[in-house]
């Protein structure tokens, strides 16, 4: 049991404002695993006083010592890692080894490569007879998720201490222990006093006094599409600026000369990672009309081999959703798929055997699925698969294209040339090529409804950063 009862401002831990708390709840048994204070309009206008008067002296600070400060805090999220994994493990509910290898891993080297951009990117160059600065936006407010709870923490505030930004972070309320694991990290890389602050609480009371607080330069936002509307409205009502990565509905096409099999395979594994509670996901497999049996069967194969288990258990490999809540979205899902004639091909709305306490969802694969059908249009969030036939590529790219998100997607082909020119046609802010690999240096962002702006390698840095130009 970990009970915080303090806020990290200005430098040290103090009294949250008022006394009341949020419970964290472990998703798969359902027990209350830890506390923290729920903060208040008050908490977090003391954290924005901080980091506005932190803010001169971080943003004079050279470049070097920014990276210095961004590199002991990488040492530091590093030498914790085995204890942050068991912390993700504990309050999202994500298997051990996938919070090992990912939740806790990936953060890492995203920490790493902003402390690299600080002490090397262009933050002054000459255009013509002007000299063009690049400085830090200000103060940021940064409202982060449960599903990747630390590396969307590092996403935001890596490249704001990087670019010389101050930030108020306000985690999500179901997953907080982690964040306060990274403020106890950044507090011991020696980041001044005020340049980073923590206030934890609910997102209709302190979310939404970050996103319209009036020393609040930049607001970044990662969650649903719903919530990020509010909040890109709180934001342009006081003309401040904001980035948002929102919802997806990702397609993976897989073309007539893939291979199907992996093609398959791999996207069965993409949607079951975090228990499908991955905004990217490819949530909809569009296969070729004449191997659309041959497609179900290997897919049902594939999400045969998730059983959902204890997260703690080595051999496990999908563990529960993050709340009741979302277990019950999910299965609505579910049977809001039926219901519309959708045909089960695995899994399905009821409690998997044996697991009946926790908040766990059967892995669901879907046949006969229509492009307009909820299930295909909707951003679900769980582990389940929508496969859907296509004609030929004109239809495969309605259909891919035929949602309000844009935020990711997949095309396989026999060569990397094919799926690149698919891939090109696609409204969608990354694409995978034949299973590329994750790179935490490339942007990753939305088109459409799923969002504003990229996070990740420079162009991450950039969201931080205005323009300056000095006439010579």
């Amino acid at each position: 049991m970990k009970q915080h009862d303090a806020m990290y401002i200005d430098g040290s831990w103090r009294p949250a404002a008022g006394p009341d708390t949020i419970d964290v709840v472990n998703p798969a048994d359902e027990r209350v695993i830890g506390t923290v204070p729920a903060g208040t309009a008050q908490d977090v206008d003391a954290a924005v006083r901080a980091a506005r008067a932190a803010l001169p002296g971080w943003a004079r600070t050279a470049p070097a010592e920014r990276a210095a400060r961004l590199t002991a805090l990488r040492d530091r999220l590093a030498g914790r890692a085995q204890e942050i994994a068991e912390t993700i493990t504990a309050e999202l509910g994500a298997p051990l080894a996938f919070s090992k290898a990912v939740q806790a891993a990936v953060p890492v080297v995203v920490a790493g490569s902003y402390a690299e951009l600080a002490a090397s990117y262009a933050f002054e160059e000459t255009i013509g007879t002007s000299t063009v600065l690049h400085e830090p936006v200000g103060v940021v407010g940064a409202i982060t998720p449960w599903n990747y709870p630390l590396h969307q923490i590092v996403a935001k505030v890596a490249p704001a201490l990087a670019a010389g930004c101050t930030v108020v972070l306000k985690p999500a309320e179901n997953t907080p222990l982690v964040a306060q694991l990274f403020a106890e990290c950044v507090d011991a890389a020696g980041v001044p006093a005020g340049v980073f602050n923590l206030v934890t609480g609910l997102g209709p009371v302190a979310g939404q006094a970050l996103a319209e607080h009036p020393d609040v330069d930049l607001v970044s936002f990662t969650g649903s599409t719903a919530v990020g509307k509010k909040v890109g409205a709180l934001a342009g009502a006081a003309v401040k600026r904001c980035a948002l990565e929102l919802g997806g509905k990702s397609a993976n096409v897989v073309l007539p000369s893939a291979d199907l099999g992996k093609a398959v395979g791999v996207n069965i594994a993409n949607v079951m990672a975090n228990s499908g509670q991955t905004c990217s996901a490819w949530t909809r497999l569009l296969v070729p009309a004449d191997r659309y049996d041959e497609a179900l069967e290997l897919a049902a194969a594939a999400i045969a081999k998730y059983v959902p288990g204890d997260p703690l258990d080595g051999a496990s490999r999908l563990g529960p959703v993050v709340s009741a809540t979302q277990r019950d979205r999910v299965r609505g899902y579910i049977e809001r798929g039926i219901e519309e004639g959708a045909r089960v091909v695995a899994g399905g709305p009821d409690a998997p055997e044996g697991r009946e306490r926790g908040y766990y969802v059967r892995p669901t694969l879907f046949a006969d699925v229509t492009p307009g059908m909820t299930i295909a249009q909707e951003e679900i969030f769980g582990p389940v698969v929508a496969v859907l036939p296509y004609a030929d590529e004109e239809e495969a790219v309605r259909i891919a294209n035929g949602t309000v998100y844009g935020l990711a997607g997949a095309v396989w082909a026999g060569d990397d040339d094919e799926a690149v020119a698919f891939a090109k046609r696609l409204d969608t802010g990354q694409v995978d090529i034949n299973g590329g690999r994750f790179n935490p240096l490339a942007p990753f962002g939305g088109y459409k409804q799923s969002g504003i702006g990229r996070e990740l390698g420079p162009h991450g840095l950039s969201e931080y950063l205005q323009t300056k130009s000095l006439q010579l």
